[in-house]
Parts: structure tokens; C-alpha cells; sequence
């Protein structure tokens, strides 16, 4: 008897194989971010609500969100809050005009700067006291930009581009110094500085990037993504500057696509198709819990997912609570 002949479009289709998940390390909430949604959720319990926060205490709306639902209520102006109120200051600093007015309106205040950003207010005041026109290299109407600005009034000039500095006309060309943001694009932050170098050769910098460590371990971790992943996703919010910087750097690096994620419900299926193997990283005010929500967003896809650590540069750092949460009254 004749073997049978198969019947046509009877074979089983071979199942589809796993999506590879490159996770970046390091990743998520840095040291500044983490002091900064400690002490508003310390003043909470130990002051009870309502707890005022000047701006959004980081730039992530699930963050925001969270710390409402625990009685924080976030104002854009320190005058909003009641006499008597408890204000604090977010991690990306304010003037200290902003700081006076807390003052006047007898509000006790509790600062949850960025001990970094600190660091930039510092320089700032120091080379306008010395009588240095500063160059503030960093992007217009960013909260950090805004208060870095107010400790040097009058004696300090924002450029976002080596072409904003060509610019530039400075009261003493020989009197120049500069600072910067410290969320940034690392490389375009240096073409700018090179830019500032070459037009004023005796400009003075920081002793140390500006730059912080986080966003420069997380923008290095990315471009290892960006040359292994056919997509990178970005897990962070719109108002993140150093989340859209990594988006950016991803696409610089050489990464076929790259899209910034407020959390898994953002990602299109689109983004997927002919996709092995995502790149996935977030940004320094992203909570791990969103990373765990794509990842299970992945895994609903036919072939399920693989994740692999992909460790970079190990990260440990911790910044210290401020003194004037001890002095707070219990609640």
C-alpha cells in the first residue's frame, strides 16, 4: 500500500520562541530620589496629614500619585500652603527666594534637595561671589534649572546647545565660569562644555562632573542595551528629564528603536513585531514595581519571555536623612 501523502496545512506550527529581556543594572530610583520619597512618607507618619511638597516630589506621576493617596498634596507655590503648614522642598531644589517666602509665612520646612544638586547651588553661589559670569548649561524651565538659577541672580546665563554659546556675550570673556544640570545627556553636556572651554579658555569648572552618578551609570548601562536589543524601553514619565536623556542616548548609541514608557499599559504591540530580544531599563525616579509590570506584560505574549540581568556598573550609594525630620513633633 502507498504511504499516505500528508494533508497540506495539518502541521503543527513550531512555537514561537521566548522574547529575550536584557534588564539593565544599574537601574530605577537613585540615592537622591530614594531620600526624597523617604522624607515626605517619614514627615507623613511622623507629622501626619496634610503634608505640603513644593512641585512634584520627583518627576514620576505613579510616585506623585502614591504619596497623594497617603495624604502629600503638592503645590507649584509655597503661598499656597496654610500658616503653620509643614513644606517640603522637592529634590530638585529651589531658589532661595522660595526659602524666604516659606519663612515669612511661618511654614516649617523640610528640604528633600538632592545633596547633588546641593553641590551645583554651592558652585553657583561661590563663583557669582566671587564675580565670575556663570554659565549654566541645562534645559529651560526644568525645576532644577530654576533654583539653580536663583542662587546666582543676575550674575548667571542658561545655554542648552554649543550654538546657545556662541552666543553668549559676557561681561569679562577672562571671568567665566560654569555648571551644569545634573540630570543631562552626559555626551551633549560635554560638547557644551567643550564649546564654553574653547570660547572662554580661562573658564573654571566644577572639580567633579556635575553630572550625576546615577544618570551617568544609568546612560552608560543603556548604551550596552542599545547595542545588544532590537527595541530599548525606557521606563519613565514625560516630565523626567533624565528618563527622556536615556531614550535619547539609546538612539545615539545605535538602537533600531527606543520609547520612553510611563508604564506597561504604554507599550504598543506595533513596537514588538519582528522583535527577539528588548532592551529594558528605568529612569532614576522610576519604581521598581513598573519594571515588574512590563516584564509581566511581556509574558502574556505567545512564547513567554527570558529575562537576563545585564549588570554594567555595580551602584551603592545612600544620602543621609535630613536633621530637621528629628525635629518634627509627633503626629
Amino acid at each position: 500500500m502507498p504511504p499516505t501523502a500528508p494533508i497540506l496545512g495539518c502541521v503543527d506550527p513550531a512555537p514561537p520562541a521566548p522574547l529575550t529581556v536584557l534588564l539593565a543594572a544599574p537601574r530605577g530610583f537613585c540615592a537622591g530620589v530614594d531620600r526624597a520619597i523617604e522624607i515626605v512618607e517619614l514627615a507623613l507618619r511622623v507629622h501626619g496629614p496634610p503634608v505640603y511638597v513644593r512641585h512634584a516630589i520627583v518627576h514620576n506621576t505613579h510616585v506623585v500619585a502614591d504619596l497623594e493617596a497617603k495624604g502629600a498634596v503638592f503645590v507649584e507655590d509655597e503661598r499656597e500652603v496654610p500658616e503653620g503648614g509643614l513644606l517640603v522642598f522637592s529634590a530638585h531644589g529651589v531658589a532661595p527666594e522660595v526659602k524666604r517666602n516659606a519663612t515669612e509665612a511661618g511654614l516649617r520646612t523640610v528640604d528633600a534637595t538632592c545633596p547633588l544638586v546641593t553641590k551645583v547651588h554651592f558652585e553657583a553661589r561661590d563663583y557669582a561671589e566671587a564675580g565670575y559670569a556663570i554659565v549654566l548649561v541645562g534645559h529651560a524651565g526644568h525645576q532644577e534649572v530654576i533654583g539653580t538659577m536663583g542662587h546666582a541672580a543676575g550674575s548667571i546665563w542658561l545655554v542648552e546647545t554649543p550654538e546657545d554659546v556662541d552666543g553668549l556675550e559676557l561681561p569679562d570673556p577672562d571671568r567665566v565660569a560654569y555648571v551644569s544640570q545634573t540630570t543631562l545627556s552626559v555626551d551633549e553636556a560635554a560638547a557644551v562644555v567643550a564649546r564654553i572651554r574653547e570660547r572662554f579658555p580661562n573658564a573654571r569648572g566644577p572639580r567633579g562632573d556635575d553630572i550625576c552618578y546615577a544618570t551617568q551609570n544609568r546612560q552608560d548601562a543603556t548604551k550596552v542595551l542599545a547595542a545588544r536589543s532590537d527595541v530599548v524601553f525606557v521606563i519613565g514619565s514625560a516630565t523626567s528629564s533624565n528618563s527622556k536623556r536615556m531614550v535619547e542616548v539609546a538612539l545615539a548609541a545605535g538602537a533600531p528603536a527606543a520609547h520612553l514608557v510611563n508604564d506597561a499599559s504604554a507599550i504598543e504591540e506595533a513596537w514588538l513585531e519582528g522583535v527577539t530580544t528588548v532592551g529594558l531599563t528605568s529612569g532614576a525616579s522610576a519604581p521598581e514595581a513598573l519594571v515588574d509590570g512590563v516584564i509581566a506584560r511581556l509574558r502574556e505574549r505567545p512564547g513567554g519571555v527570558a529575562v537576563e540581568p545585564l549588570e554594567v556598573v555595580a551602584e551603592d550609594m545612600h544620602f543621609a536623612l535630613p536633621a530637621a525630620l528629628r525635629r518634627l513633633p509627633m503626629a
